[in-house]
């Protein structure tokens, strides 16, 4: 049996934030990246929805920790909103769908990402930090009701951004496709993400701005298979890695992502070179497609000009040598590693990491 949904209401296309005219919203609570705050976009934004009143949280920070999320949901349980509405990457919205969860308001979430990569829009994950652990929590509960996808919001984004969070649907996209929860819907999401991110993101990442609409639908697609399919080991070492180092989500998958399928490919080729196919990328057998996938991974990661190693990345080899078993340990117990196409043990993890480190 194959079980698919998709609870959120997707709104697409250049000025969709104009839909929020057309919802009945009184008292409007947003959780918003600082830097939307001070340029007047959330207020633009908040304006539109005809609010009698409007709460605003702004203390988002890159990888939101327990405090944050607490602080959040304190203040909007004084506030009593109908509506939250998260503006930003993927750090405001997983603050702003966890801080609706622990807060326990039946709140309506609105999710307006301005950047293509997390596709917390749609998903029931939130990656929440604490200490030097990141936690993804996964339930139903934490997936918001509406996701508008406004390609104005994306007409000024940096280089490196786009970049970075591309890689991470790319990610999605590829770890989607190989999952266990794998099924003929979420494939065909996953693969055509994959073509549009592998032919698109290099073109915006150099300034086309005509294509980005395209990879934001891409990245929510991607988001869409992952959140019935599963992910794997990218992501569950991407999130232990980045916890201990505090490097950037979509960089992490970057270095990964090629070394994943490279070892996972090693038990369970066929998957990939079912993906490669379905993405566009050619090859005359299953070796040659697989092949060709992980030479198009690398050939993205180049053109993104993003790092081949952790190293490049910024994790000093001695102390990733150090913190290794705390690493590796964190990294089996993460819930992505259970859709992981084989199983995912420290031994497993090392082969990964030595394709990306020298240990």
């Amino acid at each position: 049996m194959v079980s698919f949904s998709c609870k959120t209401k997707i709104i697409g296309g250049d000025g969709a934030v104009l839909a929020l005219k057309e919802m009945d919203i009184r008292r409007l609570f947003m959780v918003a990246d600082p830097f939307f705050v001070k340029n007047g976009t959330a207020e633009r934004i908040a304006c539109m929805t005809g609010a009698e009143e409007t709460g605003y949280f702004d203390g988002v920070t890159p990888d939101p920790d327990v405090r944050t999320v607490a602080e959040a949901a304190s203040q909007m349980q004084k506030f009593r909103p109908d509506t939250v509405l998260a503006l930003g990457g993927g750090s405001a919205m997983d603050c702003a769908k966890a801080a609706r969860f622990f807060s326990g308001i039946g709140s309506t979430l609105v999710a307006v990402p301005t950047t293509s990569g997390s596709g917390a829009e749609v998903t029931d994950f939130a990656v929440i930090t604490a200490g030097q652990t990141k936690y993804p929590l996964v339930d139903s509960a934490l997936t918001p009701e509406v996701a508008i996808l406004d390609g104005d919001l994306l007409r000024e984004l940096p280089a490196g951004l786009i970049a970075d969070s591309g890689y991470d649907a790319a990610a999605h996209a590829v770890e989607a496709f190989a999952a266990l929860g794998h099924s003929p819907l979420s494939d065909s999401l996953a693969a055509s993400a994959l073509r549009e991110i592998l032919e698109k993101l290099p073109l915006s990442r150099n300034g086309m701005v005509s294509v980005r609409m395209d990879l934001h639908y891409a990245s929510t697609m991607a988001a869409c298979a992952f959140s019935q399919a599963g992910l794997g080991a990218c992501h569950a070492l991407s999130h232990s890695l980045g916890g201990a180092f505090h490097v950037p989500h979509g960089r992490l998958n970057a270095v990964l992502l090629p070394a994943v399928v490279e070892c996972n490919s090693k038990r369970a080729p066929e998957r990939y070179a079912r993906l490669a196919r379905q993405a566009g990328i050619p090859g005359a057998s299953d070796f040659m497609a697989l092949r060709n996938l992980k030479n198009a991974l690398k050939e993205l990661r180049r053109q993104l000009g993003l790092p081949e190693t952790l190293s490049q990345a910024g994790i000093p080899v001695p102390e990733l040598r150090s913190r290794l078993p705390g690493i590796l340990r964190t990294a089996c117990q993460d819930a992505c590693a259970g859709s992981n196409p084989v199983p995912v043990t420290e031994t497993f993890l090392r082969e990964i990491l030595g394709e990306v480190a020298d240990l």
